[in-house]
């Protein structure tokens, strides 16, 4: 039976999500089926500040199978 992880970060933490799924794959064992991310639009900054962005919100879906499934 498939089973869906989701990581949630923001693009200027990219690596500290990328850190967070290479830990969570061996220590679950999990045969990945697939993987698919998406990134937000960027939106104006609220600060005023002309050509100031917020970090998009980035989203990666893990499909996988639990070990020994």
């Amino acid at each position: 039976m498939h089973q869906v992880k989701l990581f949630k970060s923001i693009e200027s933490e990219l690596w500290t999500m990328e850190a967070e799924i290479n830990e969570w794959l061996p220590a679950t064992n999990a045969k990945v089926i697939s993987v698919t991310g998406n990134i937000a639009p960027q939106t104006a900054d609220s600060s005023g500040i002309q050509g100031s962005f917020s970090a998009s919100d980035v989203l990666v879906v893990i499909v996988y199978e639990a070990a020994g499934k």
